[in-house]
């Protein structure tokens, strides 16, 4: 039998294995792939789990030869669909050593090292949407994660401010554009949605966000929750108008920027993002638009100390973590457990500089403009939208969503890209979505000639 624990001989041939595995699958290029029904997987892996294990040379054949060509690479230069990624080599390959370390990041007493590395980023990214000083949370999964732990610690802190009191129902308040986790969210917490009507772009303004709380029962409302940059349509809300009226009327603003928020690094649209440094809680996904693996979510809050009240969880084994005022961050998200999962962003940071990242961003603002102009000179196409951010909408003349389906398929049949149609006011149109800056306009040609 396999030792599990020891460090082998065996162990030593796996790990070359698995590292030169590494070496090849984040050299360039890579194949796009695409997914394969279960039964044919079944019948190509052939029993994995058994008795006696297969071993690890043969479970690594396996990945490589039948299950990753089975997975759609979101690091791919033409995968434009839903939100891609595209990991720095730096922390793809530092994601290795977190795991090796096996640190747990839940309490400075256990993780103060990954914990102050996280930290570091945290302030980074608090500092670029103007937050004040001692601003701070933790990295969470992803943006629902995010999202429902925000919420949890507004609706704990209105609790708190009203003594108690509690209206007939909690509301949430946003737009009818707001980001499904928004909804998910108010499930969990048995709360209702306040909708406000979007504007033109799909944007949540001031004003329709007053006239909202205008029609609702005084003090049922406890949140609002802006966009700094829309999964669907890359836009940004009236943040300043949002954050007036938040101020005015008392309410918690939090902004999900969980895929747009690394437009904070541009000068070319940085003011597109007015209004963010007055934020109670912000979330930015590093695995989205700033070069990081999966998963991770950074949630920063205002006074990070509203949020340990409403998350810190206490028990008799817990006592030594509670006893002192260090940072941990279990006490800042609906979680205990938990790895560092801001310890690859912060390695390719310390290594890069920011000011790659700033550039990075920019290419693929430039590459999103192009595309933008590539349409415009496309009789058949027409752009629905000037991009704010990095996603394009247009529409395809005298298609309707069967045609949308066959060309997303198409693309990906041809291994030409991975793209996804999306709906825009009921109506089924085409959608591209960057973040790569690997990505180039002959990636985006080679799709568009497929609507042609």
């Amino acid at each position: 039998m396999q030792s599990m624990h020891e460090y082998t001989p065996q162990t030593d041939t796996l790990t070359e294995a698995v590292v030169d595995y590494t070496r090849r699958r984040i050299a360039d290029p890579q194949p796009l792939d695409h997914p394969v029904p279960p039964g044919d997987l079944t019948r190509s892996a052939g029993p994995t789990i058994t008795p006696d294990g297969i071993g690890g040379q043969e479970a690594l054949r396996i990945w490589e030869e039948v299950l990753a060509p089975a997975t759609i690479t979101t690091d791919h230069p033409s995968f434009l669909a839903f939100v891609p990624g595209a990991p720095s080599k730096a922390s793809v390959l530092f994601d290795l050593a977190v795991s090796a370390s096996e640190v747990y990041g839940g309490s400075w007493l256990e993780g103060g090292g990954a914990v102050w590395a996280e930290n570091q980023v945290l302030g980074w990214l608090a500092e670029l949407a103007g937050m004040p000083a001692g601003s701070g949370g933790c990295f969470v999964s992803g943006g629902t994660a995010g999202n429902l732990s925000a919420l949890v610690a507004a609706r704990h802190a209105a609790s708190d401010a009203r003594g108690g009191e509690r209206p007939s129902r909690w509301q949430i308040a946003c737009a009818d554009t707001v980001h499904s986790s928004v909804a998910s969210a108010a499930r969990v917490m048995d709360v209702d949605l306040l909708s406000a009507l979007h504007d033109e772009r799909g944007r949540l303004t001031g004003p329709a966000l007053a006239a909202a709380l205008d029609r609702t029962e005084p003090g049922g409302p406890f949140a609002v929750v802006a966009s700094a940059g829309s999964t669907n349509a890359g836009t940004i809300d009236d943040l300043d108008g949002i954050a007036a009226v938040c101020r005015e009327r008392g309410l918690w603003l939090h902004v999900d920027g969980a895929y747009g928020g690394a437009g904070l690094l541009a000068p070319s649209v940085r003011d597109r993002f007015r209004g963010i440094e007055h934020v109670d809680s912000f979330i930015v996904d590093p695995h989205k638009w700033l070069f990081a693996p999966y998963d991770s979510c950074a949630l920063i809050y205002r006074e990070p100390e509203r949020a340990r009240a409403a998350h810190r969880q206490d028990a008799s084994y817990l006592d030594a973590l509670n006893a002192t005022s260090e940072w941990n961050p279990s006490d800042y998200a609906h979680h205990l457990s938990r790895r560092p999962r801001g310890l690859p962003l912060w390695f390719s940071l310390a290594t890069y500089g920011t000011d790659a990242y700033r550039d990075a961003v920019e290419r693929v603002l430039s590459i999103t403009r192009d595309t933008a102009e590539e349409i415009r000179r496309r009789p058949e196409l027409e752009l629905i939208l000037e991009p704010e951010l990095s996603v394009v909408l247009f529409r395809r003349l005298g298609w309707g969503p069967q045609e949308y389906e066959a060309w997303w398929r198409t693309a990906l049949t041809r291994q030409v890209g991975f793209v996804q149609p999306t709906s825009w006011e009921g109506e089924k149109v085409g959608r591209l979505c960057f973040v790569n800056p690997r990505t180039t306009i002959e990636h985006v040609r080679a799709i568009l000639d497929l609507a042609a």
